[in-house]
């Protein structure tokens, strides 16, 4: 399956109730459609530093911030492709590079165990952010149920719903089941807009009508205040 190695966009971020998203969903059915993941269960192990040193930078919100993850779009085998994602954000803009490997050997090369066989110009940027960071740790195992919908006239306007978003410290592997702590509301939908340039006027127009506001929202950030901190917290209180 072909894929997309090379990102630079804007991703925009809104919180919805289930009957907003129903309604959207009827409203781009003219315009959109699933592209070919469709429905999935999206699980990534996010990476960082003995002490958090990205996260706690992101949170900042700093004009330049990055991060690293590997994601998978179903329950892996240690022989299923998988993305380690090298993620960018400058000035609202999104840069994300990533490249696709067995689990096993991703894992492997971003814990330091091993290097990576496939050498590219992404390969090569992965490679400087691992040691420019080193070392580097699984921190967080995040999942969440994706609905993803592209656009039927071309461009690349994409819309996505993300539900039951979980988090997790523990078995962090993307061989694994999905469970852990709730980020989201219940009842709540986190939508995405990501696109290059302009919004579609449907789109503004349902957004207006709705009253639908832009929001932050990081899912490791939150994983991290909700979390990780509390969970560092406790470790010092008993030590």
């Amino acid at each position: 399956m072909d894929y997309k190695t090379i990102f630079k966009r804007y991703e925009l971020k809104y919180n919805l109730t289930l009957s907003q998203k129903e309604k959207l969903l009827q409203a781009l059915k003219p315009h959109m459609a699933l592209d070919q993941y469709g429905r999935s269960v999206i699980r990534n192990i996010y990476f960082d530093t003995n002490n958090y040193r990205l996260i706690r930078r992101s949170i900042e919100r700093p004009v330049y911030k990055e991060k690293l993850r590997i994601r998978s779009y179903d329950k892996a085998s240690s022989d299923s492709a998988v993305f380690v994602e090298l993620k960018r954000k400058y000035e609202s803009v999104v840069y994300k590079r990533r490249i696709s490997l067995p689990e096993k050997a991703a894992m492997e090369w971003v814990e330091g165990k091993s290097g990576c066989k496939n050498n590219t110009q992404i390969s090569n940027e992965i490679d400087y952010f691992l040691k420019f960071y080193q070392p580097l740790k699984p921190a967080a195992f995040l999942s969440y149920e994706r609905e993803a919908f592209y656009s039927l006239n071309g461009d690349d306007f994409r819309v996505t719903f993300d539900e039951n978003i979980l988090c997790r410290q523990e078995n962090l592997s993307l061989c694994s089941g999905v469970w852990g702590t709730p980020l989201l509301d219940k009842g709540t939908v986190l939508m995405e807009i990501k696109c290059s340039g302009g919004i579609p006027l449907w789109m503004t127009s349902f957004l207006s009508e709705e009253r639908i506001y832009k929001t932050s929202f990081s899912k490791y950030g939150t994983a991290y205040e909700k979390l990780i901190y509390p969970n560092l917290q406790e470790e010092l209180a008993y030590a």
